[in-house]
């Protein structure tokens, strides 16, 4: 009776598994982007912060507002250049031999939203990119494994690069500011202390700027 039942079972199996109703396909988002893990997941993500502000500061210092200063075009000139650095040796920190395409073709940083015609438009764009960068770095670090020490160093010396960026921007918006209550706490016990903001959180900043692409970062290690 075992051997009967274990018959039947068998054949039942066989049958289902010939079944000739096609499989469900699986349908792949052409625009979703997941960030790898690890390590390498947080590179890409500062990879796409670079990106993001390369972009911006090389139109503005391109083709600067009518109304900009010296001193504006001298500051994009650094912004440029710094964000531009940046972003190329994050990508050769994540693809060594640049041999890779790390991006789909049509990938880009929209500028569409932006108005970097005038002064106080690019300073705002230029301020934002500034600002989240430097609220992003001291987050993503901590993150990193103990086995990045030269890639840590590198980025370590980038946040501080960033802080000074958004330091410079919002004097050049406020001659004489440094800093205020949305950027740094002013009150209460982390009084003093810079606003930071997860890769999430940065991401979902981020997210109308690389449209029709949408970033995913459930792969990368969250903050303790």
């Amino acid at each position: 009776m075992r051997v009967s039942a274990a018959t039947a079972a068998t054949v039942a199996l066989v049958a289902a598994g010939c079944t000739t109703d096609p499989p469900e396909p699986v349908k792949v988002d052409p625009f979703l982007l997941t960030l790898p893990t690890t390590d390498a997941g947080l590179f890409f993500f500062a990879y796409l912060l670079a990106i993001a502000q390369a972009t911006v500061f090389q139109k503005v210092a391109d083709t600067p507002p009518t109304d900009f200063t010296a001193t504006d075009r001298a500051v994009f000139t650094d912004l440029r250049d710094h964000a531009v650095i940046n972003r190329e040796l994050l990508r050769r920190i994540i693809d060594p031999t640049g041999a890779a395409a790390l991006l789909p073709a049509d990938f880009a940083f929209s500028l569409a939203s932006l108005t970097l015609t005038t002064r106080a438009g690019a300073l705002a764009a230029a301020q934002q990119l500034a600002d989240l960068a430097a609220a992003a770095y001291p987050t993503v670090l901590p993150l990193l494994s103990p086995a990045a020490l030269l890639p840590r160093t590198l980025l370590l010396k980038m946040s501080s690069v960033h802080a000074r960026h958004a330091a410079t921007l919002r004097d050049l918006r406020t001659p004489g500011s440094f800093a205020a209550d949305d950027a740094v706490f002013t009150t209460g016990l982390f009084a003093g202390q810079l606003r930071t903001k997860t890769p999430l959180e940065t991401l979902a900043v981020l997210a109308p700027f690389f449209a029709p692409y949408v970033i995913s970062a459930g792969n990368l290690p969250l903050p303790v």
